[in-house]
């Protein structure tokens, strides 16, 4: 992979340089950075941790004389490391840098003292003088560059939109590979970046298909374009996008704001989660297209929530929550048995009412703009996955709040607060039946979600989701005993699914 270079024509250049880099940073990268006195070494350090800690004005003085400034406490930790003052290579040791490397990132500032006692950096960085300029030549291993590359690229996105000395801040990331960023430019309020490269999926599972295949999950953000347009048309708040670009995978998005239907403390507020489920109600009286377009030249297919894609979800039960607490993978019979519950319980779907299903209504994706009335009150977000499938599965989705626990007295309202809607929205309304499909839908992403929680540890190195196990654990209780269900209660109790143990 050839190097990256990168003329910098003045200060502001090389601090939005370190801008760029550390957006670019995972926990255990080693970044060294090379050049004379002069070349800028400290100003690109300065912008790359100011931006990790969010703050323009934090103070990062000069490690020369400590040797090692750290940054424990930022969102991602940071040792600023000046060899300068090194008398051998020796006192590297002395360092603690592998230990600093398992916490957060490392930067190095004049790396030729260190020689070879030093990590194999993941990034080389060196600033060399140009006239009253000066230039970066970065290279290192494939995938740092490639991340950076990537980072870059957003910048030149950013910059076609108008935008391109804007300040990028992290936000989040989730679940998946896609990243998010806040955009701030003239004093306006931030505006959101999506970095959501192509996702090819994974393995192939089964019949030539990966679990994103069968799953019908969105693997670019052509998805997101879509279903925006499809919902802002029949009078849904979701955000306006200022500027996107399908290929690459970026959208700069409108910014509804941070309030969002909890309380400070982290609670459900009662009469927010009430108005998101009535706007369900009200999407779920609609017949929804599926072959709808992104922009010219890129349709888009909703594809149905079908049997392939519910069986794939409940079986990261069978594959991942099983085994992790049971301590060993099931036998081939009583995988095959599961896989038969599960065949008789969503057979029973098969005349229940259908809509556009959203597939994540939950806390962190429903924004509450108080500042309006009616349905736009609630924004949504995180829609690129969205299905045609029975309309109970997007409010168990919102009831059941994987991360909120939802109280039984709360959750009997909001259903009661939905069917209520739906009475008067639609006649007739078929009550018993979308019960039995509320309990079936809830019972099948709860299933799901305890598998996904796992596999997100164990494969993806994301412990955090691991808290969440036992509300949802809970809230597969609550609803295994429909009679619908029995089959696969039957099942969860001999494996001990059901039990506190696991």
């Amino acid at each position: 992979m050839a190097p990256i270079t990168i003329h910098l024509a003045t200060t502001e250049e090389t601090e939005r340089l370190g801008q760029d880099l550390a957006l670019s940073l995972r926990k255990g990268d080693l970044v060294t950075l090379s050049g004379d006195l002069g070349a800028g070494k400290s100003t690109l350090a300065r912008g790359l941790i100011r931006t990790i800690a969010d703050d323009n004005g934090y103070e990062v003085p000069s490690p020369t004389f400590t040797i090692v400034q750290s940054y424990p406490e930022l969102r991602l930790a940071v040792s600023h490391v000046d060899l300068y003052r090194l008398s051998s290579a020796e006192e590297l040791d002395e360092l603690g840098l592998d230990e600093a490397l398992d916490d957060g990132v490392v930067l190095v500032e004049w790396p030729e003292r260190g020689a070879e006692a030093l990590p194999q950096p993941s990034l080389r960085v060196t600033l060399l003088s140009e006239g009253d300029a000066r230039k970066a030549i970065i290279d290192g291993e494939r995938a740092a560059v490639a991340r950076l590359q990537r980072s870059l690229a957003i910048r030149t996105f950013l910059g076609r939109a108008g935008l391109p000395f804007a300040e990028r801040r992290y936000l989040l990331g989730d679940a998946s590979a896609r990243g998010y960023e806040t955009v701030a430019a003239g004093g306006k309020t931030p505006l959101i970046l999506m970095n959501s490269p192509y996702n090819p999926g994974g393995p192939v599972l089964r019949d030539g298909k990966t679990y994103m295949q069968i799953a019908h999950l969105s693997q670019s953000v052509t998805a997101f374009v879509a279903i925006d347009r499809l919902l802002q048309a029949w009078g849904f708040r979701v955000p306006e996008i200022h500027a996107q670009d399908l290929d690459d995978g970026f959208l700069l998005l409108e910014n509804l704001g941070n309030d969002g239907v909890l309380d400070v403390s982290g609670a459900p507020i009662p009469e927010r989660y009430e108005a998101a489920v009535r706007v369900l109600a009200q999407l779920h009286q609609h017949a929804w297209p599926q072959d709808i377009d992104a922009a010219e030249g890129y349709p888009h297919h909703i594809h149905n929530f079908d049997r392939d894609a519910m069986m794939i979800e409940v079986e990261l039960l069978s594959d991942w929550y099983v085994p992790r607490f049971s301590g060993r993978p099931l036998t081939a019979e009583k995988k095959a048995q599961y896989i038969a519950a599960w065949d008789h319980v969503i057979s029973q779907l098969t005349n229940v009412e259908t809509s556009l299903l959203l597939r994540d209504v939950h806390s962190p994706n429903i924004l509450w703009r108080n500042d309006v009335q009616g349905a736009g009150r609630v924004g949504l977000i995180d829609f690129q996955d969205a299905m045609i499938g029975p309309s109970a599965y997007d409010v168990a989705s919102l009831i059941f709040d994987a991360r909120v626990t939802i109280a039984t007295e709360l959750q009997d309202s909001l259903l009661a607060a939905y069917i209520d809607e739906r009475k008067t929205l639609t006649a007739p309304f078929d009550e018993p039946m979308f019960r039995r499909a509320f309990a079936i839908m809830a019972a099948q992403r709860n299933a799901k979600i305890l598998g996904i929680f796992v596999r997100l540890d164990e494969r993806d190195g994301k412990p955090v989701y691991l808290q969440h196990l036992s509300r949802i654990r809970a809230y597969l209780n609550r609803v295994i005993d429909h009679p619908a269900l029995a089959p696969v209660k039957d099942w969860c109790e001999k494996a001990g699914v059901l039990t506190s143990e696991t």
